[in-house]
């Protein structure tokens, strides 16, 4: 008798979307840090039980690692996308007023998410806390590459380090985020972005002011809706 194939058995389709639920795990753990985020507090906002998370996402490490490529992707995108700016000035400009509307919008008072992840951090999440810091390390670092191909297009002087010119934006852009969580508002943190950039070294004839940068560039300061 010839044996009778039975049908292979599908999984279950999941009862949540993943998508959804990972966005609202990338909040929790923006918002409370790796630590911080319970396991508790993942599920509740998550909508699914632990069992669901561990079956979709992995351990919590993983997750966090999927909720920080999101961020990455998504709210910070605009970091890698300033690089493509035809002028290292326009680069740091970009970055700048970016951060300024990014982190006054009322989801993102709470900070960055590369800084607040990693506070507080103790034996559970030094791994994080070192992931962390290599990654604002890589960004300055690609601040730093344009910086320095700018310098070799003749964009900037000879004698400009791309290295502090690329430490000086990011410290800034760390300044702003105590800022924004200190209640700084928008025109506040544009206004030191121009005031930043006042500073910015000159090449050849004097270089233009950052609101005539972005008028060469097609952008505009956003309009103020002050808090």
């Amino acid at each position: 008798m010839a044996a009778t194939k039975r049908p292979q058995r599908t999984g279950r389709p999941r009862g949540f979307n993943e998508d959804t639920a990972l966005d609202r795990a990338m909040h929790v753990f923006w918002r409370r840090g790796f630590e911080g985020a319970s396991l508790s507090d993942l599920t509740a906002a998550m909508g699914i039980q632990p069992a669901s998370l561990y079956k979709a996402f992995g351990n919590k490490r993983a997750l966090f690692d999927k909720a920080l490529a999101r961020y990455l992707a998504g709210p910070v995108a605009f970091m890698h996308d300033a690089l493509n700016e035809p002028t290292a000035l326009a680069v740091a400009d970009r970055v700048l007023r970016r951060t300024a509307e990014f982190l006054t919008e009322q989801r993102s008072r709470r900070g960055c998410m590369t800084i607040q992840a990693a506070l507080a951090s103790g034996v559970e999440g030094e791994p994080i806390r070192r992931k962390l810091i290599a990654l604002r390390v890589r960004e300055q670092d690609a601040l730093r590459r344009r910086f320095e191909r700018a310098k070799s297009e003749g964009d900037l002087p000879r004698d400009a380090d791309a290295a502090d010119l690329a430490r000086f934006v990011t410290a800034i852009c760390q300044g702003m985020t105590v800022q924004a969580i200190n209640g700084a508002s928008r025109e506040d943190l544009l206004r030191l972005s121009d005031t930043a950039l006042r500073t910015w070294p000159k090449s050849g004839a004097e270089a233009a002011a950052p609101a005539k940068i972005r008028a060469a560039s097609g952008t505009k300061r956003p309009s103020v809706t002050k808090r």
